[in-house]
C-alpha cells in the first residue's frame, strides 16, 4: 500500500482563461483514481475523463492478477508448467519491471506477489515471526526465475507456485498511458493520479504550473515544501500509516523481497520523473534500500529527483532537488 504525501495547490479561476477544469474520482484497478482534465468546455472535459477511465479499464483487463481471465493470471497459472504468450504491451512492461529488479539488486520484484502474508499491520502483531517462517514466506520470490522470450513474446515462471503482480507499477503505467492518450488528442492539460502514482501535463488555465505540497508523514497536517510540476510524474511510497511496533521498533508494511523483513529507516520516499511507472519503481525500491543506498542510486539518474523522510522526521533530497520552503 502506498499513500500519497502530496497535496495539489490549484489557485486559479479556470473560466477566466477560456479553459475549464473538471475532476472525477473513480475506483479502478482496485484503487482510487483521481482524473483532472483542463479543456475548452465542461462537456469536452467530461468526455476526456470517460476516455481515461476506459483506458485504465483496458489495462486492468490485461494486467490484473486477481481477475482469472487476464494474461497475467494465465502466466501465474502456468508457473513451472509452460511459457505463456502475451501481448507485446504486457511483455514490454514485464521486461521493464525486470530491469528495475536488476538495477536495484532485487529491492523491486514483481514476483513478490507470491509472498506468504505472515506480517500483520493492523495493530494485532506483538512479536516477530520466526526466522523460519520469514524464510519460507519468500521462497517463491525471485525475478531471476522469470524467463522472457522476446521472439515468441512469452513469459515463463520457472518455479511452481510463483506469481507476478504489477500492482502499483501497473497503476503508474495506466497514468502514463492516459497522459499519452490525452496529449495525442490535443488535451492541453491534466492530472491522472492512480492511488499516488501521478502524471501531469500542461499548466493550470492561467499558465502557472500544477503545484504540489509535500507533507511530513510524522505531521500530516503540515506541508514542509512545495514543488511545481512541469509535464512530469510523481509517486510517493510511505509506511507511516501501516506499520507494526514490536519491542519499541517500527516495522514498515513495505517488505524487502530478498529477506522477507520489513523495510526500516524511511517513512516516505517521493520520486519525480518522466513517467509514473518509473517513479513508482524507484520510490518502492528506495524505501527498501534505505537512505544511503537509495540516494546513491537515484543520483545516477539525472532525470529523476527524490525527497526522503526518515522515521525520525529528517528530510533528505537527491542532488538535483530544489525544495521551496512552505511559508504558511
Amino acid at each position: 500500500m502506498r499513500k500519497l504525501l502530496i497535496l495539489f495547490l490549484v489557485g486559479c479561476s479556470a473560466n477566466s482563461f477560456s479553459q475549464v477544469v473538471r475532476q472525477r474520482t473513480v475506483l479502478l484497478m482496485g484503487s482510487r483514481f483521481d482524473i483532472t482534465i483542463s479543456a475548452k468546455d465542461s462537456l469536452s472535459a467530461e468526455k476526456y475523463i470517460d476516455e481515461c477511465i476506459a483506458e485504465v479499464s483496458r489495462i486492468e483487463n490485461l494486467l490484473s492478477d486477481w481477475k482469472s481471465d487476464t494474461q497475467v493470471s494465465e502466466v501465474n497459472r502456468n508457473a513451472g508448467i509452460k511459457p505463456v504468450k502475451v501481448d507485446k504491451e504486457v511483455f514490454e512492461l514485464t521486461k521493464r519491471a525486470l530491469n528495475f529488479s536488476k538495477i536495484t539488486d532485487g529491492a523491486f520484484d514483481i514476483s513478490f506477489a507470491a509472498a506468504e502474508k505472515i506480517w500483520k499491520f493492523d495493530g494485532s502483531m506483538t512479536k516477530l515471526p520466526s526466522a523460519e517462517a520469514v524464510k519460507e514466506s519468500v521462497k517463491k520470490i525471485g525475478y531471476q526465475n522469470i524467463i522472457l522470450d522476446e521472439q515468441h513474446s512469452t513469459i515463463f515462471l520457472k518455479l511452481p507456485g510463483m506469481k507476478i503482480g504489477f500492482g502499483a507499477l501497473g497503476e503508474g503505467y495506466a497514468a502514463d498511458r492516459c497522459k499519452e492518450l490525452m496529449m495525442a488528442k490535443g488535451v492541453p492539460a491534466g492530472i491522472v493520479n492512480g492511488s499516488g502514482d501521478m502524471n501531469t501535463w500542461g499548466t493550470q488555465p492561467d499558465g502557472t504550473p500544477w503545484t504540489i505540497g509535500i507533507t511530513n508523514p510524522l505531521n500530516k497536517n503540515k506541508v514542509f515544501a512545495v514543488m511545481p510540476l512541469r509535464d512530469n510524474a510523481v509517486t510517493t511510497s510511505g509506511s507511516y500509516e501501516k506499520f507494526a511496533m514490536i519491542d519499541g521498533k517500527r516495522y514498515a508494511h513495505i517488505i524487502n523481497p530478498k529477506t522477507g523483513y520489513p523495510a526500516t529507516g524511511l517513512s516516505s520516499v517521493t520520486v519525480f520523473g518522466p513517467s509514473a511507472e518509473m517513479a513508482n519503481g524507484f520510490s518502492t525500491s528506495l524505501m527498501v534500500m534505505g537512505k544511503e543506498a537509495g540516494l546513491f542510486l537515484i543520483n545516477q539518474f539525472h532525470d529523476l529527483k527524490c525527497v526522503m523522510v526518515t522515521d525520525t522526521g529528517e528530510v533528505f533530497g537527491s542532488d538535483n532537488v530544489e525544495l521551496i520552503p512552505n511559508k504558511k
